[in-house]
């Protein structure tokens, strides 16, 4: 968005900035395709999925392609845009999403279908395929939810199946080629069709007999009749995230992330990404650590977490868990590992854990029977849960976290019963050493049949039979249990987009225009909005979860994830017979049919060799300790007063966004601060008083805390500057020796959208004239009467539309902000409030009061 006037009505402006660090900006016209990258849900969201950013940079790093980035807006920037005839834009140059020549969509689970009609609409680009020109975007998905994109694929011109890195390039390279050669959009299509993976949904026409059965996909030439998802062989091969963008606003996953293998090859049979990110892909330990070192580096964040499917299966986790903490420790960066799986939690990997946090401890057992567990394959014992446990508590975690599933095929009473047991039995034994009260939370959500699973033809238990389950869990489960679910009306939703056809398009659109946004959040989702539209259009949703039988045509039968159908059913069968498929990685092949181990096979690290060169420490040396575990006597204490100026759009940050952007920014300028001690360090930096969201300054100053002095303080100033994202610049380091102040008066100059009245200059004088001044403001929801009139040492009228005002900010006693201010002095509305802009010109330290 170019106007920022409208940042102060909506939540969170934050999303839209823009301008984060590692951002690439590149002018349109210097370029032969552009693209915009689209996730569609909130920035928070789109913003941790690591598959976006990782194609973004992978597009501009060719020098004639230029790729920003689009996120969906909240329902009040949506409103906003709407009223004033915006249409939505890119973070990066604020251009509008029609203006771009590729358009990519991640489609990255089923509740975020109207999110991508919100994201066309408010882009002015028609919602069908058909109805496009040739002019329009090409409109590309792709993602995790491209293995069955039916229900959206009229919404899209081409979906791209599996790894992205190589194939987006060729993308690109047939889209650049076509404009050159003027190529018309239907030769264009072809020729993406061309490209292995590239789906193009006009050259597949599914046909339906009378009763709305699937009964043919159709190819048109020159579309092969299937299509089968893009495999990279080799994961050190493609480029990851060595210049992560840092987020500017609080992000869900704030952290690097480090995908140090891809696929998994347990066979959980429920797992659809368990089946369509087959064969295992382990990174090198080498990669990883660069990876961990570059990516620190360049963003400055202060977690970093190893991402797989099962973190904890990869061959030389034990081996690189304490090197990335014994790297990282002395920069109180901690390392984190959020999916781990119960036989692969070691003593010794639960020990380099513990170094961390000992906070939650989650474990899936996905079924509480070990009859259950062996039909879904997931391949541990009651005895394997509960010695984990036990091993848990021993090494001091509070909070044990259960993820279970209900209405998994062949589930009994009996089994939702060994749910109950399984977790009495965890209590008790967390409760035996007598060492502090523990913690269970339990969290459960409905089974959901995912296309390319063995269980892809079951049922899915209705909202009423999930309801039960879960309040019959509510009410049995032991007392000092936490338990939360997944709302059963959206995994009803889920479970229709899952399996659903091409015939959900129109069920999408009539919901989108009944007002359906952002299903993905509870706060928003109405299933009554989509049982209406469903009634008006004659589809029958409860049709969409019942069982399929094995030889029914399936809407996705024509994309293949490269697991054999063969195999799926036969998986099916051994669940049905509670027999185990053996892991891959470490025993024999299982003949799913993906590898054909030549190009595409099995990456495993060999560990042995790993363990030979890894440098070991000489006999009798003894670690060095880090900054976060000395004494505070032993510390240096070098104290520097830095000066800054906020402009433009980095004010409409948060007071606790700006102490996290200047962390990070330290960080990556190589600013070794002290800090606190404790279970959560943090940099010892203290900061002015806080600025209300908005207001811009050139007088803004934090005091660091240094173990040792700045060598060259001219040349810190520069280093930081360009760690710094646009909009923040120091202006100056000095010494400070001084205590840090606590109450500061402040200068603003505050200028209003016209001239001042003379009525208004009169309240300016009789204000200045006065002894008292109440004011009503409200503060979490309650109102607080404040005499003002103390606060402010000055007030005058410095332009025509401009006013100075001098203000008190006093340690433990409540203040205002300049704006409010100057709003009840004036009697300013709400909306020409919230036009006014403010910024701080000076500050000094005050006067004891």
């Amino acid at each position: 968005m170019t106007d920022t006037t409208c940042f102060p009505t909506i939540t969170r402006p934050g999303r839209y900035l823009g301008q984060e660090y590692n951002t690439v900006r590149k002018p349109a016209e210097t370029v032969d395709l552009s693209c915009a990258l689209v996730f569609p849900d909130l920035y928070e969201v789109g913003m941790s999925h690591q598959g976006l950013q990782i194609l973004y940079h992978i597009l501009n790093r060719e020098d004639n392609i230029v790729a920003e980035r689009c996120y969906c807006p909240d329902l009040d920037c949506e409103q906003m845009l709407r009223q004033q005839g915006q249409p939505l834009t890119t973070l990066e140059s604020a251009r509008p999403l029609a203006g771009f020549d590729l358009i990519g969509i991640t489609l990255p689970y089923e509740l975020c279908a109207t999110n991508i009609l919100t994201i066309l609409d408010l882009a002015g680009i028609p919602f069908l395929a058909t109805e496009r020109e040739a002019t329009s975007p090409l409109i590309l998905g792709g993602g995790s939810g491209a293995l069955n994109p039916e229900p959206v694929a009229d919404f899209f011109d081409a979906v791209l199946l599996g790894d992205g890195e190589e194939a987006i390039v060729e993308i690109a390279r047939v889209l650049i080629r076509g404009k050159r050669q003027q190529s018309g959009k239907g030769e264009m299509l072809r020729q993406l069709a061309a490209i292995a993976g590239v789906y193009v949904p006009a050259f597949h026409v599914p046909e339906y007999d009378g009763r709305g059965r699937l009964t043919a996909i159709r190819e048109l030439a020159p579309a092969p009749a299937a299509i089968t998802r893009r495999v990279v062989p080799d994961l050190d091969a493609v480029d990851h995230l060595l210049q992560p963008i840092v987020p500017n606003a609080k992000i869900i996953h704030d952290r690097l992330s480090i995908e140090i293998a891809r696929g998994c090859s347990r066979g959980c049979r429920f797992c659809q990404a368990g089946m369509t990110y087959r064969p295992v892909r382990e990174r090198t330990p080498e990669a990883i650590m660069q990876l961990a070192e570059a990516g620190i580096g360049n963003s400055g964040f202060e977690e970093l977490a190893l991402l797989s499917l099962s973190t904890g299966d990869y061959s030389c986790i034990e081996q690189i868990l304490p090197q990335l903490m014994d790297r990282f420790a002395d920069d109180c960066v901690s390392v984190s590992m959020p999916s781990m799986r119960v036989g692969t939690l070691s003593p010794a990997i639960m020990d380099q854990i513990k170094r961390v946090r000992k906070t939650g401890f989650t474990l899936a057992p996905e079924a509480g029977s070990d009859r259950l567990r062996r039909v879904i394959n997931k391949g541990i014992t009651e005895e394997d849960l509960l010695a984990t446990c036990h091993n848990a508590f021993a090494l001091g975690w509070k909070v044990m976290k259960f993820y279970f599933m209900i209405g998994l095929p062949t589930e009994t009473a009996d089994d939702i019963q060994a749910i109950i047991d399984l977790v009495r039995k965890v209590k008790k034994e967390g409760d035996r050493d007598g060492r502090g009260r523990r913690q269970i939370n339990v969290s459960i959500g409905t089974f959901v049949p995912k296309p390319h699973t063995p269980f892809q033809w079951e049922e899915q238990m209705s909202i009423d039979e999930s309801r039960n389950t879960i309040n019959h869990l509510r009410e049995w489960l032991p007392r000092g249990c936490t338990l939360k679910w997944n709302d059963p009306r959206m995994s009803y939703l889920e479970g229709v987009f899952s399996r659903g056809d091409r015939r959900l398009a129109a069920l999408i659109r009539q919901a989108w225009e009944n007002g359906a946004r952002l299903d993905g959040w509870s706060d928003h989702f109405d299933l009554a909005i989509w049982q209406q539209a469903a009634e008006r259009l004659g589809l029958d949703l409860d049709d969409y979860l019942r069982q399929r039988g094995e030889d029914e045509i399936l809407p996705w039968q024509h994309l293949h994830s490269g697991v054999d159908d063969r195999f799926l059913r036969a998986e099916r069968r051994r669940a049905f017979e509670e027999c185990y498929t053996p892991d891959c990685r470490y025993h024999d092949c299982q003949g799913c049919g993906l590898c054909d181990f030549d190009i595409i096979r099995p990456v495993v690290i060999d560990r042995e060799r790993f363990t030979r060169v890894r440098q070991e420490p000489p006999p009798g040396a003894t670690p060095s300790r880090s900054r976060r575990d000395l004494p505070a006597h032993e510390e240096g204490h070098f104290r520097y007063q830095v000066s800054y100026a906020r402009r433009g759009r980095i004010c409409f940050l948060g007071h606790l966004e700006i102490l996290r952007l200047i962390f990070r920014t330290l960080r990556r300028a190589g600013i070794a601060t002290n800090f606190t001690k404790g279970f959560n360090p943090t940099p010892k930096v203290s900061f002015g008083p806080a600025l209300p969201v908005g207001t811009e300054s050139v007088a803004e100053f934090f005091i660091m805390d240094l173990p040792a002095a700045l060598a060259d303080p001219p040349a810190t100033i520069d280093r930081l500057n360009d760690k710094l994202p646009p909009g923040l610049t120091v202006t100056a380091i000095t010494l400070h020796r001084a205590a840090i102040p606590a109450d500061i008066e402040s200068t603003y100059t505050i200028t209003l959208p016209r001239p001042l009245t003379a009525e208004e200059g009169q309240r300016l004088t009789a204000f200045a004239a006065c002894s008292e001044y109440q004011v009503a403001k409200q503060r979490k929801g309650k109102e607080q009467t404040v005499d003002i009139r103390p606060l402010i040492t000055s007030l005058r009228q410095a332009g025509p539309d401009s006013v100075d005002l001098t203000l008190l900010s006093l340690s433990g006693r409540p203040g205002i902000k300049p704006a409010e201010a100057l709003q009840a002095i004036l009697g300013l509305d709400e909306a020409e409030a919230l036009r006014l802009a403010v910024c701080k010109t000076r500050w000094r330290v005050a006067e004891n009061r």
